[in-house]
């Protein structure tokens, strides 16, 4: 029998991916990858993995998985509830934004993802699966990637590149990522000409709102129409992750992760990459607003950001083996909890 994690329930849907696929978009091959490469990096980072190591990215619910393996280290980053079991035990809570060590017959359960879309399950030295034109990120609309290019389903047990975890202590965020609260930034477009005036001053003087046509491809955004001065469509061209594409509705969408290669309708504007990770974490409903920059100050916020995600993992502190771990035993019910938070400790 393979030794790995056995999905129970894979959660509403949960997906490897690492941070891309790159060098293919001229076959029409788009990059997929993590729609917040920050918190695959954090979560990497939690059990001593490279930075682009492939997670699971669990969107909105999380799934139910069985340790078949000696030992595991394991790191969900993102604001979720975790809960860990015995083979035959009732439930524990822990903490997410922490590293855990699980045995053989140990059940994980990830809860729901609270204020956000996404959260990264990594677990210490990766998934020993083979990589699909340099990735293992999946891509489910054409089926690329590693099984099938299809989502981990119930039964499917995740083969792992270590079966016992290192001895070593866990490791936690001291706090979690800030992601920012601000305006999301934008340059023009190569078709900003191709709206009227008022168009790009709409843009950014409005509020937005993710509507419910949101995925790993792109956000649909309702408010006020970006009007065109004659008609959407344009030459097929090339596209790029948070490119701003406006069809005949005048309604716009933001591309995300998994967009085609090329399209053919206008594009107002580009959201900044240091922003992406923001969209990528968006749900139905989430108010958006846009602030028009120059890209120089566009690459100085990418690499504050960069500097930034290194200084939270600079910043990570140690938890022993049998040391407490203070965030599962902060949000416990210390009244009636207290037994269950305690025991609980140095998993």
């Amino acid at each position: 029998m393979s030794q790995g994690l056995e999905i129970i329930h894979p959660g509403l849907y949960t997906s490897l991916q690492d941070l891309g696929r790159f060098g293919f978009q001229d076959l029409g091959v788009p990059t997929a990858g993590a729609l917040d490469f920050v918190g695959l990096r954090l979560a990497n980072a939690l059990v001593g993995n490279r930075p682009g190591e492939a997670c699971l990215e669990i969107s909105y619910m999380g799934p139910v998985i069985r340790v078949a393996a000696d030992t595991v280290r394991i790191a969900v980053a993102g604001d979720v509830r975790l809960a860990i079991a015995d083979s035959g035990g009732a439930p524990r809570a822990a903490a997410s934004n922490r590293s855990h060590r699980l045995k053989r017959g140990d059940t994980l359960t990830v809860g729901a993802v609270a204020g956000a879309s996404t959260a990264y399950l990594a677990v210490e030295g990766g998934f020993a699966l083979e990589p699909v034109m340099g990735s293992l990120s999946c891509y489910a609309r054409a089926g690329l990637g590693p099984l099938g290019g299809k989502p981990p389903v119930a039964g499917t047990v995740l083969p792992l590149r270590l079966v016992r975890c290192r001895d070593s202590d866990d490791l936690a965020l001291r706090a979690p990522m800030a992601y920012g609260d601000g305006p999301i930034r934008v340059v023009p477009g190569p078709q900003k000409e191709a709206f009227t005036d008022a168009a790009f001053a709409t843009l950014l003087e409005s509020e937005y709102r993710v509507t419910s046509q949101a995925d790993r491809m792109g956000l649909r955004l309702d408010g006020p129409p970006l009007r065109h001065r004659a008609s959407a469509d344009i030459p097929s061209d090339g596209l790029v992750s948070g490119c701003i594409q406006v069809p005949g509705d005048s309604a716009p969408i933001i591309l995300l992760a998994d967009h085609q290669t090329v399209g053919g309708y206008a594009k107002i504007a580009t959201v900044i990459s240091a922003d992406l990770p923001r969209l990528g974490r968006a749900v139905p409903g989430t108010a958006l607003r846009f602030a028009a920059v120059p890209v120089a100050e566009g690459e100085a916020a990418r690499r504050g950001l960069e500097r930034a995600i290194e200084r939270t993992i600079a910043e990570m502190t140690a938890i022993p083996p049998t040391g407490i771990d203070l965030q599962a035993l902060y949000g416990a019910e210390l009244i009636s909890g207290m037994v269950d938070a305690v025991s609980g400790l140095g998993r």
